[in-house]
């Protein structure tokens, strides 16, 4: 015996008078705005005299599965832990950290990129290129492959 009911295929009478039979206490038929579209405005009247209502709402899709884990995702990574660190800690998968973390992203300044090169370097070498020394040189001289300097002029 339901109090309320969720229909996911149209009513007929016959479905009507089912729903009623198996559950004597109803007193409220929810469906998608499509299906409500799709019902006929005696049945809608019909229902209401016996005192139904009939009413959208939307029952769609999967259900959060790690809404519930966001705050301490969050609390995680504003303690400055890596996604790989969350994921491995929470037992989420790491793709979902991203995702949960890429949702609140007005909340937590999350980054988890590291650069091969410190900013000291970058810097060091754009100075140095600056000052018209080749890519060798500043290659040799910082220790560093002759592609990443080139990279690190390229992108600014």
């Amino acid at each position: 015996m339901s109090y309320k009911i969720h229909i996911t295929s149209p009513l007929s009478s016959q479905k009507i008078i089912d729903l009623i039979d198996e559950n004597s206490d109803l007193k409220l038929i929810t469906c998608s705005q499509s299906l409500y579209d799709r019902i006929p405005q005696d049945y809608l009247d019909a229902l209401k005299e016996l005192s139904i209502d009939v009413k959208v709402e939307y029952n769609q899709g999967a259900k959060p599965k790690y809404e519930e884990e966001q705050e301490k995702i969050l609390n995680l990574a504003k303690d400055n832990y890596s996604a790989r660190e969350i994921s491995e800690k929470l037992d989420i998968p790491i793709k979902r950290v991203y995702y949960l973390l890429s949702k609140n992203k007005e909340n937590i300044s999350f980054n988890n990129f590291n650069r091969k090169h410190d900013l000291k370097t970058r810097s060091l070498v754009k100075s140095l290129k600056d000052e018209g020394k080749t890519v060798k040189y500043i290659s040799s001289k910082l220790n560093i492959p002759e592609r990443s300097v080139y990279y690190i002029l390229n992108n600014k």
